[in-house]
C-alpha cells in the first residue's frame, strides 16, 4: 500500500509541475502577463461537458456546499496537486532504520 501511495504521490507532484510549467509558458507567450489555470479551467479544458453537469447537480442537491466547492475550484491547478502530492510523499516515504 505503501508503494503505492508513494506512485500516487509522485504522479500528482509530476502533474503540479506540468501545470507550473504550462502557466509560465503562457505567461511568457502573453508578454508576461501572469496566468494561472484554476483546477475548474483545468477540469473544463479536459471535460467541460462533465464539469457543468457538476456544476448543475451541486446546485440542484447540494445547495450548502455550493460556494466552498466554486472556491475550491478557483484555486491554482498547481498549488492543490503539489501540496497534496508532497503531504503524500511525507505520510508515505521509506522508512529509515531496522524494519
Amino acid at each position: 500500500m505503501a508503494v503505492l501511495m508513494r506512485l500516487v504521490s509522485l504522479i500528482l507532484i509530476v502533474c503540479a509541475l506540468l501545470l507550473l510549467g504550462a502557466d509560465a509558458i503562457t505567461s511568457l507567450e502573453r508578454g508576461g502577463e501572469l496566468t494561472v489555470r484554476s483546477l475548474g479551467t483545468v477540469w473544463g479544458i479536459l471535460d467541460a461537458h462533465s464539469l457543468n453537469d457538476f456544476k448543475v447537480w451541486l446546485h440542484d442537491h447540494a445547495r450548502f456546499a455550493a460556494q466552498p466547492v466554486y472556491s475550491f475550484l478557483a484555486t491554482p491547478g498547481w498549488g492543490v496537486t503539489g501540496v497534496i502530492g508532497v503531504i503524500l510523499a511525507f505520510i508515505f516515504g521509506k522508512r529509515l532504520g531496522p524494519e
